[in-house]
């Protein structure tokens, strides 16, 4: 029992160690080459883990030695557009000026219901209002509306300049514990938090969630059922 426990927990290591190689992508952004080794990893880490005739190093090099290709591959694909386009391929055009290039979905063996779930997934319902659309190396859908259909912004309405309060907040106590990158986002100091706590009649492990903006515009929920509090103080 302890052996499986022990095995489990290397694979589990080395799983980790090995996707932090290969970057930080969400499964939806994989390319084809790097989808194949998570593939191959997980077969692998399964039968090392559930065989426990199989040697461990027989499950673990396998790993390192994918991990280390899809590294190798990616440097290769970094510095060659020609291995770039035969690796990840390359993006291809469905919709342009407004025209469904049928051609390309035929392809691409895109179906108007692919097309349609991903314009959805883009907020767009109406077909007519996509000016272009492309699907990416990954299989995602990338669109751009046309004019009259896109959404306000402060630049179609001529507003010049950006607000002073336009930075977000951000969190800079998380379930009792501060965040120090949040107080240094928002140039505030640890002695003006304790204080605005303080004067809550809290203390810091009291606070479930406190956000601010750099305007020390801040919003405390804290540990229990008492209401959120919200305030704009001073430094």
């Amino acid at each position: 029992m302890f052996i499986v426990f022990f095995r489990v927990l290397i694979v589990y290591v080395i799983i980790i160690a090995g996707l932090r190689l290969m970057g930080k992508r969400q499964l939806g952004q994989l390319q084809p080459s790097e989808l194949v080794v998570t593939i191959m990893v997980s077969n692998i880490a399964t039968m090392s883990i559930e065989d426990s005739n199989v040697p461990l190093m027989g499950g673990v090099i396998p790993i390192l030695t994918l991990v280390i290709f899809d590294v190798i591959v990616s440097a290769l694909t970094l510095k060659s557009k020609a291995a770039r386009r035969i690796i990840s391929g390359t993006p291809r055009v469905i919709i342009r000026d407004g025209k469904i290039d049928q051609r390309e979905l035929k392809e691409l063996r895109f179906t108007i219901d692919d097309m349609m779930e991903q314009l959805r997934g883009n907020n767009i319902f109406d077909i007519r209002d996509v000016a272009f659309a492309i699907v990416e190396t990954t299989g995602q859908l990338s669109v751009y509306q046309k004019f009259e259909a896109q959404p306000l912004t402060a630049k179609t309405l001529g507003i010049e300049g950006q607000p002073a309060d336009s930075a977000p907040p951000v969190v800079i106590i998380s379930d009792g514990v501060v965040i120090d990158s949040g107080l240094k986002y928002c140039n505030l100091r640890y002695e003006w938090l304790e204080k605005t706590v303080t004067d809550h009649g809290y203390n810091t492990k009291d606070i479930f969630l406190m956000t601010c903006n750099r305007q020390a515009d801040y919003l405390i929920v804290p540990v229990d059922k008492c209401p959120a509090k919200r305030k704009e103080a001073g430094r």
